[in-house]
């Protein structure tokens, strides 16, 4: 814990460098009264599929060419070893080269969000300070689970606090229910907001009212909320979320920075148009069929999907026909 702390003393002139606070154009949009955002997180993100050869390993060379067909499509930034980065499955040492592999290829004014989440705090910021060292902009922290019976609002708060302190780049919490089990609760947001280290949230739960509550409740925080999915982004964008981190954007990129300009722009009847049209898209690569339907349609789009690793299974024909069918009726294919 010492050394992470004086490590992450000495990175903060560093900080300090990457952190750059943007004009705020949101017409249209529910724009929350308080300070301007010291490291804009506002855009689309898509957390990207980690690409594995047919013998299992991570193929970097497949990863660079998704990335070099991503590099026209105006994203924010890339999230690497989320949960459709298959981040469990993969060894400490393939994380960091992931981290480094992206950031070779993304321009600098593009941020990189590197899931850095941990059973243990200490493991957290020890793969905190990593990730920071071999790229990432900011950590992406899921909540800890194992012990879910145990992780109290005081528990997740202290956990996230020490996590914070240590981590020499800003923080972004992750609740994601579906796969935890855990939500984080209300009122740990709301405390945690107040860490200058912790600078948002990505919630995966869909739970509109929630996240407009969040909003308010840290408003006059430095502190953004990021629609966890693609099915209700233009919902969160209508109670004030700043943007958006969505697995279908691995697939239907430019779409969603379409829905992305509209709703700031205020073309909500566009916008609404086009949100209807990604729904059952959305959840067919997500609840429905998860990381290997993502793959899955990834390939019909141009990019490499390729396999899951084990105990992740292949989709079955039926299946596939079922997915291609999705993207089908919605004009997609």
């Amino acid at each position: 814990m010492a050394l992470s702390t004086r490590l992450a003393s000495s990175l903060w002139p560093t900080l300090a460098g990457l952190r750059w606070a943007a004009p705020r154009q949101c017409r249209g949009l529910s724009a929350p009264q308080g300070p301007e955002p010291s490291l804009d997180l506002r855009g689309i993100f898509p957390p990207l599929a980690t690409p594995f050869s047919p013998t299992g390993e991570v193929d970097y060379a497949q990863l660079e060419g998704n990335l070099s067909r991503y590099a026209s499509i105006p994203f924010r930034g890339l999230v690497v070893l989320g949960s459709n980065g298959e981040y469990p499955y993969l060894a400490p040492r393939e994380r960091l080269e992931v981290v480094s592999c992206v950031r070779r290829a993304l321009p600098r004014d593009h941020l990189l969000l590197a899931g850095s989440g941990c059973e243990s705090t200490q493991a957290t910021i020890e793969l905190t300070v990593s990730m920071a060292e071999a790229g990432a902009d900011v950590a992406l922290v899921v909540t800890p689970c194992y012990y879910r019976g145990a992780m109290t609002s005081a528990a997740l708060v202290h956990h996230y606090t020490e996590v914070g302190d240590a981590s020499p780049i800003p923080v972004v919490l992750y609740s994601v229910p579906a796969n935890t089990g855990l939500d984080l609760p209300m009122e740990a947001v709301v405390t945690l907001a107040q860490h200058p280290n912790i600078i948002g949230i990505k919630d995966s739960g869909g739970d509109i009212t929630r996240m407009g509550l969040m909003v308010h409740k840290t408003r006059q925080e430095d502190f953004q909320v990021l629609a966890g999915s693609a099915g209700f982004l233009l919902a969160s964008y209508a109670v004030g979320a700043s943007g958006g981190v969505c697995a279908l954007a691995n697939v239907l990129g430019d779409p969603l920075c379409q829905l992305d300009r509209l709703c700031r722009k205020g073309q909500w009847q566009e916008a609404c148009d086009l949100q209807h049209r990604l729904i059952e898209p959305n959840t067919a690569v997500t609840r429905r069929f998860g990381v290997p339907g993502l793959k899955k349609a990834m390939e019909w789009f141009g990019y490499y999907g390729g396999p899951c690793r084990a105990p992740l299974a292949p989709l079955s024909p039926a299946q596939v026909e079922e997915l291609r069918n999705t993207f089908s009726t919605n004009g997609w294919l």
